[in-house]
C-alpha cells in the first residue's frame, strides 16, 4: 500500500509544466473574458494551463466580485469569446483557434 501511494505520489508531483508563450497570453487574454470562482478545482485547472501568462488573462472572480455579468455564468470556469460562452476547461489550442491568436 506504501508503495502506490509513493508511486501516485511521484506521478502527480512530476507532472510537467506547459509553459504557454506570453504573446499568446496576452492575445487569449485581449479577447476574451474567463469567469472563475474561488475554490473551484477545475477554475484552478484552468489557470494552471497559463502559468506565469495567467496575470495576461480578463479573469472575474465570481466569488469575491458583485459582477451583474456572474449572474448569467451557468458555471464555472467560462470563457467569454465573441460573445458566445463556453463553459468549462477549454485547452489553450481551442482557446487560440476561438480568439482568432
Amino acid at each position: 500500500i506504501i508503495l502506490g501511494v509513493l508511486i501516485i505520489a511521484l506521478i502527480v508531483l512530476n507532472k510537467p509544466v506547459v509553459e504557454i508563450d506570453e504573446e499568446l497570453a496576452k492575445c487569449i487574454g485581449d479577447n476574451s473574458i474567463l469567469y472563475v470562482q474561488d475554490g473551484c478545482s477545475h477554475c484552478k485547472d484552468q489557470e494552471d494551463m497559463f502559468g506565469e501568462s495567467l496575470k495576461h488573462l480578463n479573469i472575474v472572480d465570481c466569488f469575491n466580485e458583485d459582477d451583474p455579468n456572474c449572474f448569467f455564468i451557468p458555471g464555472t470556469p467560462t470563457w467569454i469569446i465573441n460573445d458566445e460562452q463556453y463553459v468549462g476547461v477549454q485547452e489553450i489550442s481551442k482557446l487560440k483557434e476561438l480568439t482568432g491568436c
